[in-house]
């Protein structure tokens, strides 16, 4: 299983947890790490994520994401195909950001795993799209024995 986490999946385990819904989708994204770091799925990058991580402001959390990142068994790099098909979603009404996470991970991961909900809903409703998309908690409800 190869899984796109975008920078809301991986920041979200430091975010605040007094909230129960940012605490159960931490959680999913933590197993989710352990199964990748246990080499029974893949976790899957691209130089997008690694700006956006490049970019974070707080050094403590930038070299926690940094860390998580490493997991990544490939990196996808941007090329003329992945912008064009971002500039696609961006007419769809997807942000800059979402839209090129979208573009990388969708020939390169079987699934995208985002927090954003405004993302996802908007992403939903792409009828071409490529990739399964969904947030972390109920796509791992599902895929679990």
């Amino acid at each position: 299983m190869k899984i796109y986490l975008d920078n809301c999946c991986l920041n979200r385990p430091f975010d605040d947890q007094s909230n129960l819904r940012v605490r159960l989708e931490s959680e999913a994204i933590k197993v989710i790490l352990l199964l990748c770091e246990q080499k029974k799925w893949h976790l899957v990058g691209s130089r997008v994520t690694e700006f956006e991580i490049t970019s974070t402001p707080n050094q403590i959390r930038r070299k926690k994401l940094e860390a998580i990142n490493s997991l990544s068994n490939t990196c996808i790099a941007i090329n003329s195909k992945i912008t064009s098909r971002a500039k696609e979603f961006e007419k769809l009404g997807l942000q800059a950001f979402d839209a090129m996470h979208l573009a990388c991970a969708e020939n390169k991961a079987d699934v995208f795993l985002t927090t954003d909900d405004k993302f996802l809903k908007q992403a939903l409703k792409i009828e071409n799209l490529k990739i399964r998309i969904s947030n972390p908690v109920p796509w791992l409800e599902e895929v679990l024995p």
